[in-house]
C-alpha cells in the first residue's frame, strides 16, 4: 500500500525542550488526570451534589451542562493560545484561579452564582488536557513522546474505572465537597510543574497579529451550543423542545460558518485540509467510534450495577479497580512496546477487537448478573482502553507534522469532547426507547386473567397477606410491575451492548482503511 503524505497545516508550534523534562512529564500526568477525574467525579456524584445543594433535577441538569459545555468552548483553541502566549501563561495563572474557584464552589448557595462559577471552572478545566498535550510537542525530546502520550491517553480509562470508587469514598466518608477541594492542592502543583518543566517563551506578536479570532469563536461557541443541545436532548425530548432545537440548529450554523471562514481567511487557525488526509480522516472517524464503543466501560457496566444491581459506587468500585486499573500497569507498557516494534495499526485492531468482545459478553446479560460475572468483560475493556486511543493518536501524529499541531489538536479536542457527549446522548436515548419498546413487548404477553399471571400474582400477594387482603393485592401487583420493568431495563442494556459491538466493528472497518504512514520519529524501530 502506498504511503500517505504528511499533512502540514497551521503555524509552527514547536517550542524549546525544557531543562527539566521530568517536571514536564509530571505536568502532563497531573493536568490530564485532573481534568478527567474532575469530569468523571462530577458526573458520578451529581445526584449527591444536587441533594447537598438543594437543587431540583432541572437545575442539576443545567449545572452539569454548563460545566461540560464550557470546556469545549475553549478546548479547540488552546493549542493555538499555547503557541502564541506560551504554556506558562496558558497553564500557570489559570491553575491558581482554578484552585480558588474549586475552593469557593461548595460554599455557594445562590444558583445563578453557582452557574457562573461553574462556567468559569469549566473553561479553565477545558484548557488543561489540550495544553498538557502541547507540553509533549513543545518541551519534550522526541524519544519521550510515546510514553508521555501513553500517560495522556490512559487518563481516560484510569479515571473512568477508578472514579467510581473515589466518588463513593468522597460521598460516603469525607464529604462531597472534597471532589472540588482536592483541586486546591492538585491544580497549583500542576502549575508549579509547568514552570519547572517548560521554558520561558515570549509572546509571538507576529502570530498574534494574524489571529483568526472569528474562526475560534465560531467553532468554540458552535460546538458548545451543539454540546448543550445533545446534553439536554434526551431529557427534554429532542425536537419536542424549542431550547434543544435552537441549540442544535444555532450551533450547527456556527460550525458551518467556521468552515466557510477557514476557507476564506488569509491565515486560518485550524484549516480543514487536515480532514482530507485519508489516514487522518479515518483515524478521526475511529476516534469518534471509539468514544461510542467505550461507553460499555464508562456507562453501561457501572450503570447496570447501580440501577439493576442496586449497588453504590463504593460497592461496585473494587471490580473496576482490580480488573480494569491494575491490569493497565502491564498493558500500557505492553502497548508502548508493541507500537515501538510493530505496526501501530495492529495495536489499534487489538484494542477495538477487545471492545467488540467485551460488548458481545454484555449481550449475554441477565438481571441475575453479579460483580463476578462482569470480570471477563472488564478485563477486555482494560485492554481496549490501554491500546485504542494511544494507537489513534500515534497514527494521526505519524500522518501530520507535529511541529504544526494547532489544527490537529483542535480537531482532536472536538472529537474528544464532542464525540463523547454525542455517544452518551445517543446511548441515553437508545436505552430509553429500547426500555419502552421492551416493556411494551413484555406487557403484550401479560394479560389479565391468564393462568401464569394469576399464579404469579397469587404468589407475590401471599408474601404480604399478613397486612390484609387489600394491601397484599396492591403490593403483589406493584412487585409484578417492578419485575416487568427490571426485565425491560435489562433487555435495554443488552441492546445497548449490541450497539457498542456494532460501533467497534465500524471502527475496525475504519482501521482497515488506514494506510502506511510516512517514515518518521514515531515509526516502528527496525529489529
Amino acid at each position: 500500500m502506498a504511503q500517505a503524505n504528511v499533512i502540514k497545516s497551521g503555524p509552527v508550534s514547536a517550542g524549546i525542550v525544557g531543562f527539566q523534562p521530568l517536571f514536564a512529564v509530571g505536568a502532563v500526568l497531573i493536568g490530564s488526570f485532573l481534568a478527567s477525574f474532575d469530569t468523571r467525579l462530577f458526573s458520578l456524584a451529581l445526584p449527591d451534589i444536587r441533594g447537598a445543594m438543594s437543587l431540583s433535577f432541572d437545575e442539576g441538569a443545567w449545572l452539569s451542562t454548563t460545566t461540560s459545555a464550557s470546556q469545549i468552548l475553549i478546548a479547540p483553541a488552546v493549542a493555538w493560545l499555547a503557541t502564541v502566549f506560551g504554556l506558562r501563561r496558558v497553564l500557570g495563572i489559570p491553575s491558581l484561579v482554578y484552585a480558588v474557584i474549586s475552593l469557593l464552589i461548595p460554599f455557594v448557595k445562590d444558583y445563578n452564582s453557582l452557574l457562573a462559577l461553574s462556567f468559569v471552572h469549566g473553561i479553565l478545566l477545558g484548557t488543561f488536557v489540550p495544553a498538557t498535550l502541547m507540553i509533549i510537542f513543545r518541551n519534550l525530546p522526541i524519544k519521550w513522546w510515546l510514553p508521555t502520550i501513553a500517560i495522556y491517553c490512559i487518563r481516560v480509562g484510569f479515571s473512568t474505572n477508578s472514579g467510581i470508587s473515589l466518588a463513593g469514598f468522597y460521598v460516603d466518608h469525607v464529604g462531597w465537597q472534597w471532589m472540588y477541594w482536592q483541586d486546591v492542592f492538585v491544580a497549583p502543583l500542576m502549575g508549579l510543574f509547568v514552570y519547572l518543566g517548560t521554558s520561558h517563551e515570549v509572546v509571538d506578536k507576529d502570530l498574534l497579529k494574524q489571529a483568526d479570532w472569528g474562526g475560534m469563536l465560531l467553532l468554540g461557541v458552535g460546538m458548545a451550543m451543539v454540546y448543550a443541545g445533545l446534553d439536554q436532548g434526551n431529557r427534554l425530548d429532542w425536537l419536542g423542545s424549542g431550547a434543544v432545537v435552537g441549540l442544535l440548529g444555532g450551533g450547527g450554523l456556527l460550525c458551518a460558518g467556521f468552515f466557510v471562514n477557514e476557507s476564506l481567511v488569509a491565515h486560518p487557525w485550524a484549516h480543514f485540509e487536515v480532514l482530507f488526509s485519508r489516514n487522518i480522516g479515518f483515524a478521526l472517524a475511529a476516534t469518534l467510534l471509539y468514544t461510542f464503543t467505550s461507553i460499555s466501560n464508562s456507562s453501561l457496566a457501572p450503570n447496570f450495577l447501580a440501577t439493576i444491581g442496586q449497588l453504590r459506587p463504593q460497592q461496585s468500585g473494587p471490580l473496576f479497580l482490580t480488573f480494569a486499573i491494575l491490569p493497565m500497569a502491564f498493558l500500557v507498557p505492553l502497548s508502548i512496546y508493541l507500537i515501538r516494534h510493530h505496526d501501530v495499526r495492529l495495536v489499534l485492531v487489538a484494542g477495538l477487537a477487545s471492545f467488540a468482545a467485551a460488548g458481545l459478553l454484555g449481550t449475554e446479560l441477565t438481571h441475575d448478573w453479579s460483580l463476578n460475572d462482569f470480570i471477563p468483560m472488564v478485563l477486555l475493556q482494560s485492554v481496549g482502553q490501554s491500546f485504542t486511543l494511544l494507537s489513534i493518536i500515534i497514527i494521526v501524529l505519524s500522518n501530520s507534522d507535529p511541529t504544526r499541531a494547532t489544527a490537529f489538536s483542535a480537531y482532536i479536542q472536538v472529537m474528544r469532547l464532542g464525540g463523547a457527549e454525542t455517544g452518551v446522548a445517543l446511548m441515553g436515548t437508545w436505552l430509553r426507547i429500547r426500555e419502552q419498546v421492551d416493556s411494551n413487548l413484555i406487557g403484550l404477553k401479560i394479560s389479565a386473567g391468564s393462568a401464569d399471571v394469576s399464579h404469579a400474582l397469587a404468589s407475590l400477594t401471599g408474601r404480604f397477606i399478613s397486612h390484609g387482603a387489600g394491601v397484599a393485592q396492591a403490593r403483589g401487583a406493584a412487585m409484578l410491575a417492578a419485575t416487568v420493568q427490571r426485565q425491560a431495563n435489562t433487555m435495554a442494556y443488552v441492546d445497548g451492548f449490541w450497539l457498542t459491538v456494532w460501533c467497534a466493528i465500524a471502527a475496525l472497518a475504519c482501521a482497515a482503511m488506514i494506510g502506511v504512514a510516512p517514515p518518521g520519529p514515531l515509526s516502528p524501530e527496525q529489529e
